[in-house]
């Protein structure tokens, strides 16, 4: 739990920071993931399950990436084992989609972030249209099979676009796959979560996990990632995306 604390606690700066642009003292509550919100809804969560053998999730399609295919149903926990969903849910007004992670072993309750979510729906709305007038996405380099870095200039931007994630407030370059799916690039939040936390991921290992399990944040729009076998550092691992998962 210390270890989430504190990665709370670097989040919590980066909303308060990002927090000063709006005087409506309202808004910036629904901007923070408070523990004693996230807790409520996991007991919540626990007990419907405990009282139906279900969890109380909403139906996504299959190939929906695993991180965002369990988004939290409050309808079937209001008011019954909730009184309302949590100010800062989106259900809500706030800036948060209550997920589940590891719905097979321990159901637990996470976060996403909706303002990442808006920023990557701004740029592959972008590159969409720009892919509606020309055969190819603008690529500017192949970084792993299937990945690649897009040419934002093409595009119309003038510099490359990055996004702040809510891990160490890193703002993260943007990739695209084969599919013209634009995605961040994690790697920096990954080698910092590597060095700060303990691990024993091997070559093959998804090591996402280790930003799971150490923040109430699930990493949306990413890839898997490995450890490399001979710098120990992250590794783009798109052969799981291909094979095995």
């Amino acid at each position: 739990m210390s270890n989430i604390v504190r990665f709370t606690l670097l989040g919590l700066s980066v909303l308060l920071l990002t927090g000063c642009l709006y005087p409506n003292e309202q808004r910036l509550e629904n901007q923070v993931p408070y523990p004693d919100q996230i807790q409520s809804v996991q007991q919540a969560v626990n007990q419907f399950q405990a009282d139906t053998g279900v969890l109380p999730i909403k139906e996504r399609e299959m190939d929906t990436p695993i991180y965002q295919k369990y988004p939290i149903d409050f309808g079937k926990l209001v008011p019954r084992y909730l009184q309302n969903p949590p100010g800062n849910s989106f259900e809500n007004g706030g800036i948060f989609q209550y997920v589940l992670v590891d719905v097979e072993e321990a159901p637990t309750v996470k976060l996403i972030d909706l303002t990442v979510m808006n920023q990557i729906r701004d740029v592959q709305s972008t590159l969409n249209r720009y892919m509606r007038f020309n055969d190819l996405a603008p690529i500017d380099e192949m970084v792993d099979t299937g990945l690649f870095i897009l040419d934002f200039t093409a595009l119309g931007y003038n510099e490359p676009p990055r996004v702040q994630t809510p891990y160490f407030g890193n703002y993260l370059p943007l990739l695209i796959d084969n599919q013209g799916q634009v995605l961040i690039d994690y790697s920096m939040d990954l080698n910092m979560a590597l060095q700060q936390f303990e691990h024993n991921y091997a070559y093959g290992d998804d090591i996402r996990t280790i930003l799971v399990e150490n923040s109430f944040f699930v990493p949306v729009f990413s890839i898997p990632y490995t450890v490399d076998d001979e710098t120990g550092e992250p590794a783009y691992f798109m052969n799981r995306v291909f094979g095995r998962e």
